[in-house]
């Protein structure tokens, strides 16, 4: 007979997960068959303690060996386990033998129901042990499918069919309702905790508005919901009002699907690198950032973003800022944690930081100011060997009038307007000019382009005075190219000899193609790749070193 394990913390509808279970014509089931050992063993009290240990075999080796594995007239045994009923010295076949499954429930809707008998507690919860327990099976080379309470509620039939698909046994419709009342099956803890699924049915949809949460409970639902999320994760179906129909993306690196990032003042996961609900960055965009870029465990250029995003923080009017070394010693840190020493790129991020209640004022920034350090595996953005291919957007460049580029803030609103533009047409940026028509960046990266051996690029005026435009102004000169720094034209863009753009993303990129006008002859200039050619051996060459955050 082929035993079927569902494990779950208390009040998780386990119990009709049990009767569903029970109309099969296949299968005998077992109602917390460690009960009793769990209470001889823990030494805790229920109102029904004397009569189980008298009633119920209480020796663990006894439960798992002879009644969860014992002989029987079905093809299959159900057993509803609690997890914090799995106790030490139980015999390592319950976990090894059989076939598991994991039940949750959001802390939410459990906590609210949990102290009619019991008062609720971390341990009385189990959602830790429940944890172990989907591990110790995942490590064992058999990680338990995990169905979500919601689910269950929400789409019966669905849930049903998938978990026995993931159960290799056949679904059966008889699965989907039960008689009311108590049954032969129950623990006669039936009385004290089964009076509301005793008057079910079936599996019935949750109210669409629940009852408000009782916040004498609410450290403890800080301790519980992040255990529960972990598992969440694992769910192949997930119920959220604001959940999305799309399957889980590739990503662009899948080696990023795990990493480690900085928020605040600590390291997290990729999962849990999240901000307040109360940040300025998410009240308002309130932020300034930096891209910076890993060259052969050197960081390139880092000192000048440094003072960039100090003078943008200045410029904001950005109180209580980390000092420069708290901000490199995070930096450092996280690269050294994600062994990324070489072809990553960081999104560093200065918010306002968290509001004391939500609004605009600055004012309301009582917390001091929130770092972000975002590592990733990343190589250049763009097609730096053919070459790529520019539209001009309508939407304009921000005047200082309005907001000056020179702060490099996170509202980015406006470039985001031009992208869409390129995207539509299908292009991989898009040029957008200032107020007068005159060429200033793309949505993100600054332009240079070439006329008759001259360099020219526009002023700083509309568009972000990049590091690396600025470094790749040094090496025009340095190279003994004639540099001019002034207003240019569409049309000048169209008729160059040569287009590139630079950006911390994406390096020095080529423009073959312009509002769907060749470039010069379409293929990469001698002049953009000479000046690629010095900005590779500056990066090879230049740079803070990892190692010394090491040495020292």
């Amino acid at each position: 007979m082929e035993v079927i394990h569902s494990w779950s913390a208390p009040r998780s509808l386990s119990t009709s997960l049990m009767y569903s279970f029970s109309q099969r014509d296949d299968i005998e089931v077992l109602d917390e068959p460690l009960y009793a050992n769990f209470l001889k063993i823990s030494g805790f009290n229920r109102p029904y303690r004397e009569q189980l240990l008298a009633e119920m075999e209480s020796d663990g080796n006894k439960v798992v060996n002879d009644i969860i594995y014992g002989t029987g007239n079905k093809k299959y045994r159900f057993c509803k386990h609690i997890s914090k009923q799995r106790v030490l010295g139980l015999p390592e076949d319950l976990l090894k033998k059989g076939k598991h499954f994991i039940l949750i429930r959001n802390p939410l809707d459990i906590l609210p129901s949990f102290d009619k008998v019991v008062p609720p507690s971390f341990f009385e919860l189990g959602l830790l042990e429940l944890v172990h327990i989907y591990n110790e099976l995942s490590e064992s080379g058999k990680p338990p499918p995990v169905i979500d309470a919601e689910e269950l509620q929400k789409d019966p039939e669905a849930t049903l069919r998938c978990l026995c698909d993931d159960l290799e046994i056949p679904f059966q419709p008889s699965m989907l309702s039960w008689e009311a009342g108590p049954k032969p099956i129950d623990g006669l803890w039936a009385p004290w905790w089964y009076n509301t699924v005793h008057k079910s049915t079936g599996f019935k949809e949750q109210k669409k508005y629940p009852k408000p949460f009782p916040f004498a409970l609410y450290d403890l639902l800080e301790q519980s919901l992040p255990l529960y999320n972990i598992l969440r994760r694992h769910v192949r179906k997930k119920s959220s009002l604001l959940s999305s129909p799309l399957p889980p993306p590739a990503l662009p690196v899948p080696a990023n699907e795990k990493l480690l990032a900085w928020v605040g003042d600590e390291i997290v996961t990729r999962e849990n690198a999240r901000v307040s609900v109360f940040d300025s960055v998410a009240q308002g965009g309130d932020s300034v950032w930096e891209g910076l870029r890993v060259y052969n465990k050197k960081i390139f250029k880092l000192e000048e973003h440094l003072d960039r995003m100090f003078d943008s923080a200045k410029a904001l009017a950005f109180e209580n800022v980390p000092t420069r070394n708290e901000i490199k010693e995070a930096i450092f840190k996280t690269l050294i944690r994600n062994g990324m020493f070489d072809n990553a790129h960081i999104r560093l991020s200065l918010t306002r930081g968290k509001k004391v209640t939500s609004g605009m004022s600055p004012a309301l920034n009582l917390y001091g100011c929130t770092l972000i350090v975002l590592a990733e595996w990343k190589p250049p953005v763009y097609d730096n060997e053919h070459g790529i291919v520019l539209v001009t957007a309508t939407t304009r460049r921000n005047s200082p009038n309005n907001l000056d580029s020179k702060i490099h803030h996170n509202n980015l609103l406006n470039n985001i307007l031009a992208k869409v533009e390129s995207n539509n047409a299908k292009a991989d940026d898009a040029i957008m000019l200032d107020k007068d028509g005159f060429v200033s960046e793309t949505n993100a990266t600054n332009i240079f382009i070439v006329k008759k051996g001259r360099v020219l690029t526009p002023h700083a005026d509309y568009c972000l005075p990049g590091i690396t435009r600025a470094t790749v102004m040094d090496l025009v000169v340095k190279e003994q190219f004639i540099l001019e720094e002034r207003r240019i034209s569409l049309s000048e863009v169209h008729t160059a000899d040569e287009v590139w753009t630079t950006g911390t993303m994406g390096e020095l990129s080529p423009v073959v193609k312009v509002d769907g006008r060749t470039i010069g002859d379409g293929k990469v200039g001698p002049v953009t790749k000479k000046l690629q050619a010095s900005f590779k051996k500056l990066t090879e060459e230049s740079g803070v070193p990892i190692q010394d955050y090491l040495d020292n």
